[in-house]
């Protein structure tokens, strides 16, 4: 992968070179047609950082349609941590 011009603006609607990539679905972004494929087990939604398998999340660039950030993985896992918290209380 070539890097990006650092003197070209970011456009934040087009999709990413990774999306294309790692196009990895997590909580609200997954649809029923999703969760039927991975065969969902629970009778909850997957949490919104939680993938289509149960307990697993995805964070920073490997989650499609995220911002392209340190600092928004280390937010994104921050909240995941809470929720890994969630499923280990169950």
């Amino acid at each position: 992968m070539n890097a990006p011009d650092p003197r070209r603006p970011l456009d934040s609607t087009a999709p990413s070179r990774l999306d294309r990539l790692f196009p990895i679905k997590t909580g609200p972004v997954l649809s029923q047609d999703d969760l039927t494929s991975a065969a969902w087990p629970l009778t909850r939604p997957p949490y919104l950082l939680e993938t289509s398998r149960p307990g697993v999340f995805a964070v920073g660039d490997v989650r499609g349609g995220n911002i392209k950030r340190v600092a928004s993985a280390v937010g994104e896992g921050s909240i995941a941590v809470a929720f890994v918290h969630q499923v280990l209380q169950r």
